[in-house]
């Protein structure tokens, strides 16, 4: 009774559009006061407990990071390079948006980021050379998504939290499908771009040309390469990392590129505080519910309930990913991901699922959400980018869910895909 209670109350609350940390800590509080004898000081002690974490350090930090390498000129310079490479082809600027968020991926950590940085530059760019504004803002959103899993991933962070796994593994894992998913929207985007008549810009680039547009993104294409690779290198933790990529990032903005003006910073720096603020508060009272469901051994009933359902492996993970796809569209990946952690692991380790396998797959299905309403958070910011409706967008959105649901499957039933790495490197 307790758990329908708790989460029914928490389900009412966000339709009544309730912010979610809010809806969280009321749902736990009303949920205390009412079932049990626990005292409802128990919440506020969970929720600084739980961000009283030296590996939680590092969102704000990554927040930052890719604040400052979006203003500071390195996000412009990967898009000028990759629109180099790639414009020429069929549906060329298609695939520059898509190789651009990639490569933003691996310095943001942020999958709203990674769509802003990129949106502001590509979906009017897209525009001028007749591209469907509803196409090219579709696009974005669905290559925002990989901002949470090529590493380095803020959910990979508080996944790792939540269930004392490796983090540093978690962003291994993290590559090859974030890859993944890159490749097929870039397949997805070039099917359409034949469709619909999206040329390329026609000119193919010389050699010299390439060389002096990859001087100029030199700087930008090391960050990535400097963090991912001290991390896997055992040089410095994913937090340590994160402070790098900030130093590395304001260095390069204000000295080399030399675009990080003082108000530049101030912006980044106050944008920062707004997210981490809003993201630890979530942080905080995600864990004071979860803590309460632990309390009452919720997850190990729930998870027996699951199990009752079928013993066919195939089924039972097909049941889960379609339930956190649905959760997806509804709740913020964060209060999600801290939630339905403890409840669903016990489930897909005893199916022969990996801790790191998991935390991978439940990103990636709560990172769909960003582009499925009402939640949709990527749609609502290449919407406001690109000045269109979402409603416009949905007419390509769906070939581009498509291919991110089909590597989904690919990740959850293939364990190399994830796996191969951190084997490999270990």
């Amino acid at each position: 009774m307790e758990a329908l209670f708790l989460f029914g109350s928490f389900v009412v609350l966000i339709f009544l559009s309730v912010p979610i940390g809010y809806a969280v800590g009321i749902s736990t509080a009303i949920t205390l006061f009412f079932f049990s004898d626990i005292p409802l000081v128990m919440v506020t002690q969970n929720a600084i407990a739980g961000c009283d974490s030296f590996p939680l350090m590092a969102i704000p930090f990554f927040i930052l990071a890719g604040s400052l390498m979006s203003t500071g000129g390195v996000a412009k310079r990967l898009l000028d390079f990759a629109n180099l490479i790639f414009g020429y082809f069929t549906g060329g600027l298609a695939m520059v948006t898509t190789v651009s968020c990639m490569f933003f991926a691996a310095i943001s950590g942020s999958a709203m980021a990674t769509t802003s940085a990129i949106g502001t530059f590509m979906i009017p760019a897209m525009k001028e050379r007749d591209y469907d504004t509803g196409f090219a803002a579709s696009l974005t959103a669905a290559a925002g998504t990989i901002g949470v899993i090529i590493p380095p991933s803020i959910p990979f962070v508080i996944y790792g939290v939540v269930v004392n796994t490796s983090i540093s593994d978690l962003f291994i894992a993290g590559f090859i499908p974030g890859v993944l998913m890159g490749v097929a929207l870039l397949t997805t985007s070039y099917i359409l771009a034949k469709k619909y008549g999206y040329k390329g810009t026609g000119h193919f680039p010389k050699v010299k040309e390439i060389w002096i547009a990859f001087k100029d993104a030199i700087w930008a294409i090391l960050a990535p390469t400097i963090v991912l690779g001290g991390i896997y290198a055992g040089v410095f933790t994913p937090t340590e990392a994160a402070v790098i990529a900030v130093v590395y990032s304001a260095f390069v903005g204000a000295f080399i590129y030399k675009e990080l003006t003082w108000k530049l910073l101030y912006k980044s720096l106050f944008d920062t505080i707004l997210i981490n603020g809003i993201t630890t508060f979530m942080v905080g009272f995600s864990m004071a519910f979860a803590g309460y469901l632990s309390i009452q051994q919720i997850p190990t009933a729930m998870a027996d309930a699951i199990m009752s359902m079928t013993t066919n492996k195939f089924l039972l993970l097909l049941i889960i990913n379609l339930f956190l796809l649905g959760i997806g569209c509804l709740i913020d990946n964060i209060p999600a991901t801290i939630i339905l952690s403890p409840i669903l692991l016990p489930i897909v380790t005893q199916l022969g699922m990996s801790p790191i396998t998991f935390g991978v797959v439940i990103t990636m299905n709560l990172a769909i959400g960003f582009v499925t309403p009402p939640y949709g958070i990527n749609l609502f910011v290449a919407s406001a980018v690109g000045k269109v409706s979402i409603g416009s967008m949905m007419k390509y959105m769906k070939y581009f869910l498509a291919a991110l649901i089909i590597v989904l499957m690919i990740t959850t039933y293939v364990p190399a895909t994830t796996m191969f790495l951190v084997n490999l490197l270990k």
